[in-house]
């Protein structure tokens, strides 16, 4: 048995989205950039493709754009808000110190253009408080970003209420989405959000393809010059059997939201249950505010990297954070904004599991972690000394 459980770094592509992009591949391969048949084909393809996507985040097509994912989509859109903040001196900006790196590394760039940053603190559960955005809101504020759902712990913020409180102020609302999308249903228009990112490979969809949100009335920063693709703002040819395949993976995501959701809850509950039995474990981030399949434990004396490995042996892939920064030896700067000590963050395991798991995997999972992380704790000097009373346990 094999258990692939981090679903949050990739999602298999499902087969549908397969079959769509074979299709496009064999049948309309022309550029959508041309003007004979064969590429007026094509251009077909993207436009239908534009509109459902739009379709399923209760946006306007033209207010859709495609991208190799969601970095790319993170990076235009924070750029973009502040230059067109910055034309009528305003420079400062809001978010929170549990976003992406996408999001956090764009924003250090800014602020050595002379941009100021403000990240806002989050609380034990990973939520990030309405009232915090507002107060941190100055006459100069150009952008508020906050992600909609985190990548690590799966905390959901609240959005509506932080977009309704931008559109008051009349701030520039962006989320990055990436780990929301095809997981939560999301309306832009009633959530008042005016820029949003996303990414297909994250709701069974293909990597290397993603989409940006912006309101027609935000003026877009090109980051990729050379070709007047994408209404003039991205340019390249569009990469269209992934566009088409991410479409048909999100419409499909997006209509079994709530069955696949409750599949989702009843196996992350079995898990965080299991799970919180093993002694000297803490659950990460909020327990019912979560994605449907995240569950994030921290093992106190263990190490992370020697968990995951031994769990691989025992058929179960999982993670310990972002895939992102997944050969980093520094412990999870969103562990550590939630308030947890150096080295319980070292020992943080990441399971995100999706729909086509099963309950027996569940159990599985449930001893074989328990058993690891017993072994890990047996050869542990740390260990020793905490269950000697040498020094004192943390969780």
């Amino acid at each position: 048995m094999y258990i692939y459980a981090d679903n949050a770094a990739t999602t298999k592509t499902s087969q549908a989205a397969i079959d769509a992009m074979v299709d496009i591949m064999n049948n309309v391969y022309g550029n959508p950039s041309s003007l004979h048949t064969v590429g007026q084909k094509a251009k077909e393809a993207l436009e239908k493709a534009r509109v459902e996507v739009a379709q399923c985040l209760g946006a306007d097509f033209k207010e859709i754009y495609f991208t190799s994912g969601g970095s790319e989509a993170d990076n235009q859109a924070i750029i973009s808000a502040a230059k067109f903040g910055a034309r009528k001196n305003k420079k400062h900006i809001i978010s929170t110190k549990i976003e992406h790196h996408a999001v956090l590394h764009t924003l250090n760039k800014l602020e050595k253009e002379g941009f100021e940053v403000t990240l806002l603190d989050i609380d034990e559960s990973g939520i990030v408080k309405p009232e915090d955005v507002e107060k941190a809101i100055r006459e100069d504020t150009a952008l508020v970003t906050i992600m909609y759902a985190n990548n690590e712990i799966g905390t959901i913020q609240p959005i509506a209420e932080i977009g309704k409180i931008c559109k008051e102020k009349g701030v520039i609302f962006h989320t990055d989405a990436v780990q929301a999308a095809g997981h939560l249903h999301i309306d832009v228009n009633k959530e008042n959000i005016d820029m949003l990112s996303l990414s297909g490979h994250k709701f069974h969809g293909p990597k290397g393809v993603g989409v940006l949100f912006a309101r027609k009335n935000i003026p877009l920063v090109n980051i990729i010059e050379g070709g007047a693709q994408e209404r003039g703002r991205r340019a390249g040819t569009e990469n269209l059997p992934a566009i088409v395949g991410m479409a048909k993976a999100l419409m499909d995501a997006t209509k079994a939201i709530d069955e696949t959701a409750e599949i989702e809850i009843k196996l992350r509950n079995h898990l965080i249950e299991g799970l919180e039995k093993i002694s000297h474990s803490i659950l990460n981030g909020d327990r019912e505010k979560r994605l449907p399949g995240n569950v994030n434990f921290c093992f106190e004396g263990i190490e992370g990297e020697s968990l995951l490995l031994l769990l691989d042996a025992k058929g179960i892939a999982a993670s310990s954070g972002s895939a992102c920064t997944s050969g980093s030896l520094d412990p999870s700067h969103v562990l550590l904004a939630i308030g947890r000590p150096h080295e319980i963050a070292h020992g943080s395991l990441r399971l995100t599991i999706c729909r086509d798991n099963t309950m027996e995997e569940i159990d599985y999972m449930i001893k074989e972690i328990a058993n690891v992380v017993e072994y890990l704790r047996g050869i542990s000097p740390v260990w020793d000394e905490l269950e000697k009373g040498e020094i004192k346990h943390i969780i």
